[in-house]
C-alpha cells in the first residue's frame, strides 16, 4: 500500500518515468578556412639563370671553369671559341645557323599543290610551295572555280618550306587584298634600307577566307599569311609559324660547313615584324606531323574531301566547335579502334577550317533574312 502511494504521488507530480534532458551538444569550432596554396613557379632555365647574372658574375664563372673543370683542355681557348659560336647560334635561332654545303636546312618535301571544291562551295587551295610554277597553277585554279560560283577560301600553307621570295608570296597576296593597301616591308637596319610591297591591282576574290598554318610554314608563306589576315581579313587556324620571315646572307666557313644570318626582316602593317616569334593562329589547332604527311602524300591522287567528310557525316553543334571538340569523328573512331581497325586519317585542322566557314555563312545568312 505505502508503495502503491508513492507511485501515484511520483505520477501525480511528473517525476515517476521521468528521462534526463540530454544537454545540448557542445558546438564543434569551424576550422579556419585553410589558405589556398601558392602557386609554385616553374624553375627557370639555364638561359634565364644566366641571363640574371651580372657582367662580373659571368667573368667569376668563367674562371672558376677554367680553374676548376677536370678537364682542363676543354676549356682552353679554342674550346671556348667554338662554345661561344655554339651558344649564339642556339640563342640567335632561328636567325643564324650552320648549315653544311647547299646552305639549305634539312627539310621536308614540299606538299604537291592541290585544288578542290569543298561541300560544293569553298575553294581550298593547297599551293605546296610559293614559287612562280605555284602561282601560275594557283591562278588556273580561281579561274576554274570562278563557275563553282565558290563563297569561301581556304588557304593552305602547312608545310611550306622556308624561302625568301617575298615577291613571290606579295604576288599571292595580291589575289585577295584590296588594291592599293600596304602588304609588309622588308627592313635592314644595319643599311637603313627598306623594301616596301603594295597590292597593285584588284583582288579576285573578296569573302570569307581561312589560312591554315603549321609549326613548318616558314620564310615568305609567314609574310602571306600574316597579311591576309592584315587586309584580307582571314583567319588563321592551325600552330604557330617558325618565325623565319627574314632574308639570310651566307657564308662559306670552310669544309661543307655554311653560316647563314638573318640581315632583313619582313615588318607587317601595324603589327610589327615576325621573326622571331612566328605568326599566331587565331585557333590553335594542330595534327600530328605524321598524319599530316600521310593525308598530303594521299590527297595528292585521292582529294582531300575525304579527310574532312564522312558519309552522312553530321554537322557539330555549336557547343563543340566552342569546345575545340568533334563528338561524332571521335566516337567513329572510338568504335573503329574496339573492332580492332586503325581509325581512318582525317585532317582535323582542315575540318575545323570547314566548319568556321560554315558557321560563318549560317549567321550571315540568318542575319540578311532578319
Amino acid at each position: 500500500m505505502i508503495i502503491r502511494r508513492v507511485i501515484l504521488a511520483a505520477m501525480m507530480t511528473g517525476t515517476l518515468f521521468a528521462q534526463e534532458t540530454p544537454a545540448p551538444p557542445t558546438p564543434t569550432p569551424t576550422p579556419a578556412a585553410t589558405p589556398s596554396p601558392t602557386p609554385v613557379p616553374p624553375p627557370l632555365t639555364t638561359r634565364q639563370l644566366i641571363n640574371g647574372l651580372k657582367d662580373e658574375e659571368v667573368e667569376a664563372a668563367l674562371k672558376s671553369l677554367r680553374e676548376n673543370f677536370l678537364d682542363p683542355a676543354k676549356i682552353d681557348d679554342n674550346a671556348v671559341q667554338r662554345a661561344t659560336l655554339e651558344g649564339l647560334l642556339r640563342r640567335l635561332s632561328p636567325g643564324a645557323f650552320v648549315v653544311s654545303g647547299t646552305g639549305q636546312k634539312e627539310k621536308s618535301e614540299a606538299a604537291p599543290f592541290v585544288a578542290e571544291i569543298l561541300d560544293a562551295h569553298i575553294a581550298y587551295l593547297r599551293p605546296g610551295d610559293l614559287t612562280k610554277d605555284s602561282l601560275a597553277q594557283f591562278d588556273a585554279a580561281l579561274t576554274g572555280f570562278a563557275q563553282e560560283k565558290f563563297d569561301a577560301v581556304i588557304l593552305d600553307l602547312r608545310g611550306v618550306p622556308e624561302g625568301g621570295d617575298f615577291e613571290i608570296a606579295a604576288d599571292f597576296a595580291r589575289r585577295f587584298c584590296p588594291k592599293g593597301k600596304l602588304l609588309f616591308s622588308i627592313q635592314k637596319p644595319s643599311a637603313k634600307q627598306e623594301r616596301i610591297f603594295t597590292s597593285n591591282q584588284d583582288p579576285v576574290f573578296q569573302g570569307v577566307m581561312v589560312v591554315l598554318t603549321d609549326a613548318d610554314t616558314a620564310g615568305a608563306a609567314e609574310a602571306l599569311a600574316g597579311t591576309l589576315r592584315l587586309n584580307a581579313g582571314a583567319m588563321i587556324i592551325g600552330s604557330d609559324t617558325t618565325g623565319e620571315a627574314v632574308e639570310f646572307a651566307e657564308s662559306p666557313l670552310g669544309g661543307d660547313a655554311v653560316l647563314r644570318v638573318a640581315i632583313a626582316q619582313v615588318i607587317l602593317p601595324e603589327s610589327g615584324p615576325i621573326f622571331p616569334g612566328g605568326v599566331k593562329p587565331d585557333v590553335a589547332i594542330s595534327l600530328p606531323r605524321d598524319v599530316q604527311e600521310e593525308i598530303f602524300r594521299q590527297s595528292k591522287e585521292k582529294g582531300v574531301s575525304q579527310f574532312v567528310f564522312e558519309t552522312e557525316r553530321k554537322r557539330m553543334s555549336e557547343a563543340s566547335l566552342v569546345a575545340n571538340m568533334n563528338p561524332e569523328i571521335d566516337s567513329a573512331q572510338a568504335a573503329q579502334r574496339e573492332r580492332g581497325r586503325a581509325p581512318q586519317l582525317r585532317d582535323t585542322v582542315l575540318q575545323r577550317a570547314v566548319d568556321l566557314v560554315t558557321a560563318i555563312n549560317f549567321y550571315r545568312a540568318k542575319k540578311e533574312r532578319l
